[in-house]
Order: C-alpha cells, then structure tokens, then sequence
C-alpha cells in the first residue's frame, strides 16, 4: 500500500477540500500517514490569500521537497492564482494541481504514481480531520462581493451555493458519525442561495439543519449588510444555532468603506449591531479589521477607533493591507507605509485588549455550557467550547476544573468565577 502524507494550510474551506481529497484514495490500496518521512506521496493543499500565507506556502512546499523518498503534489488558491510562476521557482514540485483541474484530479495523481483507476472528488465523501465530536460543513465556494483588497472571486470564482438537499444529506452523514457541533463555512453564508433560481435561502437552510438535533451550530463569516430581521429572528428562537455573530467590517470609515467597495455604511453598521444586542442580550460579537488600507489616513483611522468605543466586540481581529496583484487595491494611489499599518493595528489592538477584558469580566457568575475540547496539562484545567468561542482557535478559552474526569466530546456546565484578557476560568457545576 501506497502512503499519503497531506498538509492543509489555510481557512476551513481549504481544510474541507483535503478532507475530500483523502477520502478519495481508495482505502484498499492508499494509507493516510502522519509522517511525512514515510509517506510515499505528499499533498500540500496551499492557501493564496495574502503574502502572509503565500509564504507560509512556500516554505512547506520546500520542506515537504526534502522527503526525497515521496512524490510531491502541490494544489489549492496559491497554484490556481500563481501555477506558472510556482512551476519556475520550485521544481522540485512532481505534480502541479490548480483549483480547475480538481474534477480530474486523481487522475492525474493515479497516473503520476502509475496506478490505475479514477476517483472524483465527492463532497459526500471526507475524512474528517477535526475532533470526532466536530466537523465544518461548506455550504457554498467562491463570492460575488469582490471587495478591492480581495482576490477571492479571481481565485475560487462566482459564488456557487450547493443545492439544499445535497447540505442536508452530508449533515445527516457527519451526525451518524457522532459529530455534535458543526460550524457553516462560506465566503459569504448570509448570501446563500441567492444564485439558485427560485431556490432556498439562509433560513430556510438554517430551518432544515435546526430540526436535525445537533448539539451547536456555528455560521461564520457574515457580511454585516446582508444580516435580515428574519435571519436574528430565526437565530434568537433556534434550538442550535449559536448567538454567535462573525461579522467582519473591515473599517468603520465611509470613505474607507467605499474606496474596500464593501456596501452598507458605517451608520448601518451601528444599527445593525445594537439590534443584535437588543434581540439577542447574550450575542457574542466578533468582528476582523484591515489597518493601512491605500488612502487611510489618521482621521479614518480614529473613526474606526471611536466606532470601537461606541460598538464594543468580544473578539477581535486586526490584519494590515496586504498589497495583492490582481485586486483593486493593487494599483490604488496613496499606498499606505506598511510602518504605519503595524502601528494604527497595535493601537487597535490595545483598545481591542481593554475592550476583551472588560467584557469577560462581565461574564464573571455566568454559567455557560458547552463541549470539552481538551486537557490543559500546565493549567491543570480542562478547556470548553460554549456560544462565547468558535472553533478556529482565536477568541480565546475557557478554562475550569472539575472533580469529575471528562473526554473530549462530554458537554458540561461551567460557572465563570475569573476573567483575563482573551480567557475565562471556571469550575464545574451541575
């Protein structure tokens, strides 16, 4: 049998596209290994998105190329946004697979490895990667928006939303399997269906997946402009979906708003959050920042800081501009000094810091329930998933004790009893 080492870079969207890929080696024939020095084939499935992870790709691309004893595949946005150039500087690399050729991708690994047989790429068919207690579920590829720093729509294309029934069919699977939490993954989830001709929208989806007895239900990613009163409505009364509101605005200025080519305006923004607040007290707020955008200037930048002050986020998020070939943005005049950028993202993130701490305190006498996704061996202390935190890893953690010994998986409830900058700390209770 034949070793896969695979190694998935990037958002939850790229990691669903890797957990397709390996189930698609036939089992009889194909092992999925961890260790790249016994694998005879290795997949890097690469992000693109911005310089950051474009050279995050780079360098695994290189250290996978010196396990001489495997075949190395490289696929994923990078390829699709930069083939011709990555196959000049990186040789090394045995099989280039852009984003366009995955329908026939197997295929072309079949025959690199001189093997035979054709296996498509099924979105029914993943091995999940994540805790057996989770999974993400991608209900739609590509955007629509094509705000002027994104290279998004370039790279993964027009938003293509899969059909209703399809998205329920793969839940029911991940719920045999034993998954309890599942976090819905697009570019743009609020927009759902809106490219399918009298087809289903975000609520009716929403509706369908309530019914189906997950534990948790995550949406991540919400454009704050196409949030509907129907939509907070449907989320304040479900049995499983989360308070939990990831709404990236990337600036509270007008001006940057348009020059970003995002729609709504900074006043509708402010509404739009008070309401949720108001229909839903216990909302977690989450929301990501770009700093330096090409024109920003002081004045923008402290009404993006007032408008913090005003609307404050549990989580939160800073990115400079990253300056991307084939964007808007790219040839934009008044080019931002990456210096700049980093100093206007500390300041934000200070603020940001007070903000964190101010509110966690607040949360302290709450109980919250929610699944243990851990062991804290330095702290001693088990760590919990509740509404207050999603699953990537970066709003932070609950920590507490207990008498009782807990697996991942075990839902409990937790008494907040200390609160720091981005953790909260508690005991078990019943």
């Amino acid at each position: 049998m034949k070793r896969i080492g695979m190694v998935s870079l990037g958002c939850a969207k790229n990691l669903v596209d890797s957990e397709m890929m390996l189930a698609s080696f036939p089992g009889d024939r194909f092992q999925i290994t961890p260790n790249p020095e016994e694998a005879d084939v290795i997949i890097v499935n690469t992000c693109g998105f911005i310089e950051p992870a474009k050279k995050e790709a780079i360098d695994t691309i290189l250290e996978m190329a010196s396990h001489r004893q495997a075949k190395l595949i490289v696929t994923g946005c990078f390829v699709e946004r930069s083939l011709e150039e990555l196959k000049k500087a990186i040789p090394e690399v045995d099989l280039w697979v852009p984003l366009r050729d995955y329908p026939k991708m197997n295929l072309l690994v079949m025959e690199l490895l001189g093997e035979k047989g054709i296996i498509q790429l099924n979105p029914m068919r993943r091995m999940i990667s994540t805790a057996p207690y989770f999974a993400y579920l991608r209900i739609s590829d590509g955007c629509d928006n094509f705000c002027s720093f994104c290279a998004i729509p370039y790279i993964r294309g027009r938003m293509k939303s899969r059909p209703l029934e399809e998205i329920v069919a793969e839940a029911l699977i991940l719920k045999a399997k034993g998954v309890k939490e599942i976090a819905l993954v697009s570019q743009d989830p609020m927009h759902y269906g809106c490219d399918i001709k009298d087809g289903p929208d975000m609520v009716k989806l929403m509706h369908a997946l309530d019914n189906m007895g997950f534990y948790s239900i995550k949406v991540l990613y919400m454009y704050p402009e196409e949030i509907t009163d129907e939509e907070l409505r449907f989320i304040k009364n479900s049995k499983t979906i989360a308070p939990y509101f990831d709404v990236p605005i990337q600036t509270a200025s007008n001006k940057m708003l348009r020059l970003m080519n995002r729609h709504g305006t900074v006043e509708e923004m402010k509404v739009l959050f008070r309401k949720i607040k108001a229909m839903i007290p216990k909302a977690v707020l989450r929301t990501t920042l770009i700093s330096g955008f090409p024109g920003e200037t002081k004045t923008e930048h402290d009404e993006t800081v007032k408008f913090l002050e005003e609307i404050p986020f549990d989580h939160l998020g800073v990115f400079t501009f990253s300056r991307e070939e084939g964007t808007a943005a790219y040839n934009m005049p008044h080019q931002v000094r990456h210096a700049t950028a980093l100093k206007r993202k500390d300041e934000i993130m200070a603020l940001a810091k007070k903000i964190s701490y101010r509110l966690n305190k607040g949360r302290i006498g709450e109980v919250m329930e929610g699944i243990v996704t851990g062991y804290d061996k330095k702290r001693d202390m088990y760590t919990l998933r509740s509404y207050w935190n999603a699953p990537d890893d970066i709003d932070g953690n609950i920590y507490f004790w207990s008498a009782e010994k807990h697996k991942p998986g075990d839902i409990v409830k937790v008494r907040i009893d200390n609160a720091m900058v981005y953790d909260l700390i508690g005991k078990e209770t019943k």
